[in-house]
């Protein structure tokens, strides 16, 4: 099959070793993200199947109605937002398949960034880097309170660290997710305001559909104490637009990290969080190690393989296989 890639920013996939299970096909790959409808469709023109890394790329109606030789996208990951149009792709006959696994690594990179905002390390390096010496005075994170929000897969495992961090860690969510939290000894805080009020330090782990577009509102985050960091590795839409910038300027809370943009990549450091002192940004680093790619992809090539064999696998619309 003829198989398209986009989006591989580092110029990775063909160096992975499960890159192996694209030996009979024919596939290209760009290093770039394309958001005009009309240079997509001459990218994926020829392409039988796509290979999206997670929502990088959209696939929507005006896009399948300008590609007749697509039969399968693939997708990295165990799921998909909206930006896969699943009734389009049954319309017009492409099967969308998405199975993956468990990672640890958004995990990793949540306590990262939450250490680096604590004890301030991207400014000390670069004042030792500029030939100086101390200049701030980090926080412990030892008896502070972490809000999880929520506690799902990866909100479970920030949750873990914070208690062996010995922070007293409370969550809020769905009933699910207190079912879940309750099992682990985890508290629910009273409300959606509570645990923005008590927190030191809150998380955010929920997964961005339509009703939870926005769930972060501009009160949510006037509620922190002054002291208090917001932490998302999860996605930018979850907060009401533009409400953490204006929140950190007027100081409630007191700082952010941030790995999620609402229009990604972010190029020529043009987001307004970028130029703000009291923030910490990553570029989306959150699922980006070699392990998870190797699991993401591994899954992915072989949805192309089953699917050309003719025995699909991990399809969400079975009706575009008729």
């Amino acid at each position: 099959m003829k198989v398209v890639i986009s989006d591989d920013y580092q110029d990775c996939i063909r160096h992975l070793d499960c890159f192996s299970k694209m030996a009979e096909h024919d596939v290209t790959i760009h290093n770039d993200t394309l958001d005009d409808i009309d240079a997509l469709a001459g990218r994926f023109r020829d392409a039988e199947a796509i290979v999206l890394i997670r929502e990088r790329t959209h696939i929507t109606e005006e896009l399948l109605a300008r590609l007749p030789n697509l039969k399968i996208v693939s997708q990295t990951g165990a799921g998909f937002g909206g930006h896969v149009d699943l009734e389009a792709c049954t319309r017009h006959k492409v099967a969308v398949a998405a199975g993956g696994t468990g990672t640890h690594s958004t995990c990793e990179l949540t306590w990262g960034l939450i250490h680096c905002a604590m004890r301030s390390i991207p400014q000390e390096i670069g004042n030792l880097a500029e030939g100086g010496w101390q200049t701030t005075l980090g926080e412990d994170l030892f008896g502070k309170t972490l809000g999880v929000y929520s506690y799902g897969n990866i909100g479970s495992q920030v949750a873990a660290v914070g208690k062996a961090f010995g922070m007293n860690v409370i969550t809020y969510g769905r009933e699910g997710s207190g079912e879940r939290a309750r099992a682990d000894g985890v508290p629910m805080a009273d409300s959606k305001e509570a645990l923005f009020a008590e927190a030191d330090i809150v998380s955010l782990h929920i997964r961005l559909i339509p009703q939870t577009r926005g769930i972060v509102t501009a009160k949510d985050l006037s509620l922190m104490k002054p002291s208090a960091l917001l932490v998302n590795t999860s996605r930018a839409g979850l907060i009401e637009e533009g409400a953490l910038e204006a929140a950190l300027k007027a100081g409630r809370p007191g700082f952010a990290a941030v790995d999620v943009y609402e229009q990604e990549p972010v190029r020529g450091a043009e987001h307004p969080l970028l130029s703000m002192e009291n923030a910490v940004c990553t570029p989306h680093l959150g699922y980006v190690t070699r392990g998870t790619f190797e699991r993401y992809f591994g899954i992915a090539f072989d949805q192309i393989n089953a699917f050309a064999d003719g025995n699909p696998i991990n399809i969400h619309n079975p009706e575009a296989l008729d």
